[in-house]
C-alpha cells in the first residue's frame, strides 16, 4: 500500500475524458456511507480491457485493485470522519479517475492501552508494552501514565508513574485494587485502560478479566428503572429519587433501554445505538444520573440491544430501498429467500449479521461508548441467546474489550442460567429461566391449589453449578405485577425468598410501594405513596442481605418440612447460618424441627420449637445465642462506588 497524493492531482488535471465518459470507463459501486473499519473493501466496474492497472485512493493512501474481468476490488485505508475516494485507471501512461465515493468512518482513531499484570514476590508487576498504535493513522506511543483509583483499600506508593513498566509493592491492606493506564501517541491521541489485582493475606494476585466476576455483584441488590414511570422528565426524575432508592438498600440500577427508538416503543426497537432517547432526556442527564448514583454507592447498568435494529433505523431503511446496492445490505442476517430474518413475531426488529466484521465492530463500539463517555458499570444484554445462536465468538471478544476499559464491569445475559455456556463465554450472571426460551423458572409455581413449595424447590435445584442467577418477581416481561396476580401477603413471602436465595435479586420500578401496572402498556408515572407499608419491608430485607454474611453466599441446603408441597425451607450455610421458612399454603403449618429458640430476623421475635407458621408467613431465622449483625454505616460505600 503506497500513499499517492499525486492521484488526486492527476484526477483534477485530466482532460482526456469528461465525467460521463470517465464513469462509463470506470465506476465505483455505490456512493458510500458509514464505515466501521479503517480498511474498507470497495468494489467497482470498468469497461472491458480499459485499464492495465486500477488503484483506489483515499486521503490516507491507495491500494492496487484486483481485476476480475470487468470488475475490480480493493481494500483502501480510511481515516476517522469523512473520506473521499476515487478509482484511477492506468492505461498507456494515462490516468482516468472515477467519480468520488464518500465514506464516513464512525470510529475514533486512537491508540489502544493494554495492561499486563503479573504477581511477583516483590508485588504486582504492571507492563504497558502490549499497548497498540492507532489502527488508522498509526503513530508511536510516546507517553505512559499510571494512576491509582481513589477507592482502593490502601495507598499505592509507586503511583502515579510514567514508567512503561513498574512493580507495585504489596499494599498494606487486603482487598481489590484498581490501577489505570493512559497512553498518548505522537499525534496527541489518548486511550485509557485499567487493571484489577487482589491482595489476600499480604500477597498480591492478578485477576483474570475473562474469569473474574465483579466482587460487588456478590452483595448486589438491583433495581430496575423505567424512566418514564418516574415522571415526564425521565432521567432527571430518576435522579431526583436516588436517595429513596439508595435508602432501600439498592446497590445497582438497571436502566431500561435508553437509546433512540420510535414513538412509544419500550426501547428494544433501536434506531440509534449512540444517542439517549429524547423522551428520557439528554446525554448530560444520563451523566448526571451516573455521577449521582456513584456518589451514593450504586452502580449503573444499561439494558442494551445488540441483536437487531428497528426497521426504521437508517441502515435498514437504506438496505430495504436500495437492495444489494446499499452499503448496509450485508449488515443484516438473511433467510434463504433474501429477506431479513427476525425472531418470533418481532417483524419490525431486523437481525444483524454478525458474520460481517463491521457489524461486530459497530456493536463493540456502541457498548464501549457508554462505558467510556457515560461511566456505565455494566449491561443487561438483551437477547444474548440470539447472538449465541448465530455468532457465539462475539461474546468473549466483547468481554475482552469492555474489561480492558473497565475491569470491574458486569455483563448480565438475557439467557437461561441453566446453560453453563454463558458463564464460560463472557457473562457474569444469567436469567432465572427454564430451559425454554424466555420462560420464568417460577412461572407455574404460584396460584390456587398448586404445590408451590415443591415446584419452587425443583426450579431452584435446576440452575447450572457456579452460575449466578438473576432473580426477580417482576421485570419488563412479566406482565401484570406479582402483587396484582397473587396479592399482598403472598408477594411478601415471595419477596423474602427472592432476597434470601443465592444469586442477584432484582426489584423493579415501584415494587417498594406495590405499584400495579404492565410495563408495555405505557402506564402513567408511579404514585410513590406507600399504602401497604412495603418500603420498610423491602428495606429490611436488603439490610439482612447486606449484613448477614450467609445470604450473599452461593450455598443452599434444603430443610425437610411436614408439608413439602406448601412449606419451603432452606438453610444458607456459613459461619453464622441462616434458615428461611416460607409457608405458601392456605393453612398454618408446623415449622421444621429445631432444638432451641430461634430469632426471627425480620421482626426480632423469638420463635420457640414447635411453633406454627401462619398462611403466607415467612421466617428468616438464626439461633438466639448467635449475635445478629447490625446495619453498618453505608456512607463509605457511597463515597467509593
Amino acid at each position: 500500500m503506497t500513499v499517492l497524493p499525486r492521484l488526486f492531482l492527476a484526477a483534477t488535471l485530466l482532460v482526456c475524458a469528461s465525467p460521463a465518459v470517465a464513469d462509463a470507463l470506470l465506476a465505483l459501486a455505490g456512493s458510500g456511507g458509514d464505515a466501521w473499519t479503517f480498511r474498507k473493501v470497495v468494489e467497482g466496474t470498468m469497461a472491458p480491457g480499459a485499464c492495465e492497472r486500477i488503484e483506489v485512493a483515499s486521503p490516507l493512501g491507495s491500494a492496487v485493485a484486483e481485476l476480475d474481468g470487468d470488475r475490480f476490488i480493493a481494500t483502501v485505508p480510511l481515516g476517522s470522519g469523512a473520506n473521499e475516494i476515487r478509482a484511477v485507471c492506468h492505461r498507456d501512461g494515462r490516468e482516468t479517475a472515477s467519480s468520488a465515493q464518500s465514506w464516513t468512518v464512525r470510529l475514533t482513531d486512537r491508540p489502544k492501552a493494554w495492561v499486563r499484570a503479573v504477581a511477583t514476590p516483590e508485588g504486582m508487576a504492571l507492563d504497558a508494552g502490549r499497548s497498540e498504535p492507532a489502527a488508522g493513522r498509526a503513530a508511536p506511543i510516546v507517553k505512559t501514565e499510571w494512576s491509582a483509583h481513589p477507592g482502593n483499600p490502601a495507598p499505592l506508593p509507586a503511583l502515579p508513574s510514567t514508567d512503561k513498566r513498574l512493580t507495585i509493592p504489596v499494599p498494606a491492606a487486603d482487598g481489590e485494587y484498581r490501577v489505570g493506564l493512559r497512553v498518548t501517541d505522537a499525534l496527541g491521541r489518548t486511550d485509557e485502560s485499567a487493571v484489577l489485582f487482589r491482595v489476600r493475606d499480604s500477597r498480591a494476585e492478578a485477576l483474570d478479566p475473562q474469569r473474574h466476576r465483579p466482587s460487588w455483584m456478590d452483595r448486589a441488590v438491583v433495581y430496575g428503572v423505567v424512566p418514564h414511570l418516574f415522571g415526564p422528565r425521565g432521567l432527571a426524575d430518576v435522579t431526583e429519587r436516588l436517595d429513596e432508592i439508595a435508602d432501600l438498600g439498592v446497590t445497582a440500577l438497571w436502566l431500561s433501554p435508553l437509546t433512540e427508538a420510535p414513538g412509544l416503543d419500550f426501547g428494544y426497537a433501536v434506531t440509534d445505538h449512540f444517542r439517549v432517547r429524547a423522551r428520557f432526556g439528554t446525554e448530560d442527564d444520563l451523566k448526571a444520573l451516573v455521577v449521582a448514583a456513584h456518589a451514593r454507592g450504586m452502580r449503573v447498568l444499561m439494558d442494551f440491544v445488540p441483536n437487531h435494529l428497528d426497521e426504521r433505523h437508517p441502515y435498514h431503511a437504506d438496505a430495504a430501498t436500495r437492495g444489494p446496492a446499499s452499503p448496509y445490505h450485508r449488515f443484516f442476517d438473511r433467510k434463504p429467500d433474501g429477506s431479513v430474518s427476525s425472531y418470533f413475531n418481532w417483524t419490525n426488529l431486523k437481525n444483524l449479521n454478525y458474520d460481517h466484521p463491521e457489524v461486530q465492530r459497530y456493536m463493540t463500539e456502541a457498548f464501549a461508548y457508554w462505558v467510556r463517555e457515560m461511566g456505565i458499570d455494566g449491561f443487561r444484554v438483551d437477547a444474548s441467546w440470539a447472538i449465541k445462536e448465530r455468532a457465539p465468538e462475539f461474546w468473549p471478544a466483547l468481554r475482552t474489550e469492555l474489561r480492558r476499559i473497565n475491569p470491574d464491569l458486569l455483563l448480565l445475559a438475557e439467557a437461561s442460567a441453566r446453560d453453563p455456556w454463558y458463564m464460560a463465554n463472557g457473562f457474569d450472571a444469567a436469567y432465572d429461566w427454564t430451559d425454554q426460551l424466555g420462560q420464568w423458572a417460577w412461572h407455574d409455581a404460584f396460584g390456587e391449589d398448586i404445590p408451590t413449595a415443591a415446584r419452587l424447590r425443583a426450579a431452584l435445584s435446576a440452575s447450572a453449578p457456579n452460575t449466578p442467577v438473576f432473580r426477580f418477581l417482576n421485570n419488563n416481561d412479566t406482565g401484570a405485577r406479582f402483587i396484582t396476580k397473587h396479592g399482598l401477603e403472598r408477594t411478601k413471602a415471595a419477596a423474602v425468598m427472592l432476597m434470601t436465595l443465592p444469586g442477584v435479586p432484582c426489584l423493579y420500578t415501584g415494587d417498594e410501594v406495590g405499584a400495579a401496572y404492565e410495563p408495555y402498556g405505557e402506564p402513567q408515572p408511579v404514585a410513590w405513596d406507600d399504602p401497604q407499608g412495603l418500603r420498610g419491608f423491602y428495606t429490611r430485607l436488603a439490610e439482612l442481605r447486606r449484613t448477614e454474611a450467609a445470604l450473599p453466599g452461593p450455598g443452599i441446603e434444603w430443610v425437610e418440612t411436614s408439608k413439602p408441597d406448601t412449606v419451603l425451607a432452606y438453610r444458607r450455610p456459613g459461619a453464622e447460618p441462616v434458615t428461611v421458612v416460607l409457608n405458601f399454603g392456605g393453612e398454618s403449618a408446623e415449622a421444621p424441627r429445631f432444638a432451641s429458640p430461634m430469632r426471627e430476623l425480620l421482626t426480632g421475635a423469638v420463635i420457640q420449637p414447635g411453633a406454627t407458621l401462619p398462611p403466607s408467613g415467612a421466617w428468616v431465622l438464626k439461633p438466639v445465642t448467635v449475635k445478629t449483625a447490625s446495619a453498618p454505616d453505608r456512607s463509605a460505600d457511597r463515597r467509593n462506588p
